[in-house]
């Protein structure tokens, strides 16, 4: 019987990243790929030689980040696009200018906003009258008259 061994690839290189016994560990520097979708592929073999294959599908992101406005993607489009676009890093010092996209105001959040204000019209237009079994209450009714300073004579 053979000692468990492991043997890592990235992507379709035919040459494994390591080669080892188990148990053991792998460093993978990303800043030395290309950014985009990558593969990882462990071949793991056990004492009795049978192998068993786990592919880990990943992305990676170096690069700044980059932010388009005006076009989705599988959207449809004809004529003429005006797009934004603009690109973050997370090397660069924060600027609070460049912390959102520029962009619109999404739909849902004016309809979220619509939603807000109907019910705030909605419950004072229902709560406007007073129940009758608290209209006497110091809360709702009237405040006591005052009474008037007596009148002296001088």
């Amino acid at each position: 019987m053979s000692k468990p061994h492991v043997r890592v690839y990235l992507d379709d290189e035919p040459a494994p990243v390591i080669d080892r016994e188990l148990p053991t560990t792998l460093t993978l520097d990303t800043r030395k790929l290309a950014d985009g979708p990558h593969r990882l592929i462990i071949r793991a073999e056990n004492q009795s030689g049978v192998e068993g294959i786990e592919e880990i599908p990943f992305n990676v992101q170096n690069g700044p980040g980059i932010m388009v406005g005006g076009l989705r993607p599988g959207s449809t489009r004809r004529g003429t696009l005006n797009l934004t676009v603009d690109a973050f890093s997370a090397d660069d010092p924060f600027d609070p200018r460049r912390a959102e996209a520029r962009r619109a105001i999404p739909t849902w959040v004016w309809v979220l906003c619509l939603v807000v204000v109907a019910w705030v019209v909605f419950y004072v237009a229902t709560m406007w009258n007073v129940p009758a079994q608290y209209r006497h209450t110091p809360t709702y009714g009237t405040p006591p008259a005052a009474s008037a300073p007596a009148e002296t004579s001088g």
